[in-house]
């Protein structure tokens, strides 16, 4: 019986201190100072303030020393072919040739088919059926060759999920968010970005308070293909970083 996937995402490791981390980077740029002495300035004054202001002077190079890991389930493959353009990024992805669907086909249902009510929803999902029965027939038929699953995994579908786990450092992670939690971004890679970043924006504050699509802290970068909402959504960013308002795909 095929399953609907629902999309979780979980921050499981990061670099500890990630903003006295960076701070201290951005401090030997600027100081004469030995690390035991930058140590010492450091931890006799909260570092967000300078840091965030290194931030804003665009020295993000500084940002490179944190990195962030993520475990992700519940997305489709059409997703993960557009999380995997960001290549300053590290990624394991579950095999197909490895790991049998046999028992566990689950997909991703896209919003505009839902809204569309429970009747076309329901016929979606006999068409994913019926793919599933596909991918078991070709299994079958190809009996105890341990190929079968490479080859019988032809005839899935862009919405059969998946899960990886992935690690960016905190610049490349800012860049991720400016570009997949703006609106014009796909649904799904925007609800995982969105949710990626409120984790993120748990542990280190100082690093993400005013990351997000690039309108949060400036004019909108998209020109004519703007969505027009850019008040709207600094409002929604705004929550987000009060935590009053979880992350959902629209």
């Amino acid at each position: 019986m095929i399953q609907k996937a629902e999309l979780h995402v979980r921050l499981i490791a990061h670099t500890p201190d990630p903003v006295g981390i960076c701070a201290l980077a951005a401090r030997v740029c600027y100081s004469a100072l030995d690390y035991e002495h930058l140590r010492e300035k450091l931890e006799s004054a909260d570092p967000a303030p300078f840091l965030q202001g290194v931030i804003r002077s665009g020295h993000t190079s500084v940002l490179e020393h944190a990195s962030f890991t993520f475990y992700v389930e519940g997305v489709s493959r059409a997703l993960l072919a557009q999380l995997t353009r960001h290549r300053i990024a590290s990624f394991d992805v579950q095999s197909q040739r490895y790991v049998s669907l046999r028992d566990r086909f689950a997909c991703v249902v896209p919003p505009r088919i839902a809204a569309l009510g429970p009747e076309k929803e329901a016929e979606y999902m006999r068409q994913m059926e019926t793919l599933g029965e596909w991918y078991e027939g070709w299994q079958e038929a190809f009996g105890d060759d341990p190929g079968a699953n490479e080859d019988a995994r032809f005839v899935l579908p862009n919405a059969c999920d998946t899960r990886l786990v992935m690690t960016m450092n905190a610049r490349e992670l800012r860049h991720f968010f400016a570009l997949r939690c703006c609106e014009r971004a796909q649904w799904e890679i925007r609800d995982l970005a969105t949710r990626m970043l409120s984790l993120c924006r748990e542990v280190a504050p100082a690093l993400f308070e005013d990351a997000g699509p690039g309108c949060v802290s400036g004019p909108c970068p998209e020109g004519s293909r703007t969505c027009g909402r850019a008040r709207e959504i600094r409002e929604k960013f705004a929550r987000l970083q009060n935590n009053t308002a979880a992350p959902a795909a629209e």
